[in-house]
């Protein structure tokens, strides 16, 4: 990850089709003050009003622009933490 080429990447990984939509799979990762991250999104391709006639690259830049647009939006939080608002409360977040 010290290397900036492999730093806070999108790659496309596959196109997979499931019962109810076609979608475009990207891994994410990265490492930012001391924070390494790693993330997984699928893109319906239906909700960008794609289909499968359109050309790969076309599916896979529209999904990784639209995919990476809501996940710079998303709002986090770990699990079991919103409890613990007592600033005398120390708890221990499980992570994985």
């Amino acid at each position: 990850m010290k290397n900036l080429a492999e730093n806070n990447i999108i790659r496309f990984t596959n196109v997979t089709r499931k019962k109810d939509a076609i979608y475009a799979n990207f891994k994410v990762k990265g490492l930012r003050n001391g924070v390494i991250f790693s993330a997984s999104i699928a893109v319906d391709i239906t909700a960008l009003e794609l289909n499968a006639g359109d050309t790969l690259e076309k599916i896979i830049e529209d999904c990784a622009k639209h995919g990476m647009k809501e996940f710079k939006k998303a709002d986090f939080q770990f699990e079991g933490l919103s409890t613990a608002t007592s600033p005398d409360y120390l708890g221990v977040a499980q992570l994985g």
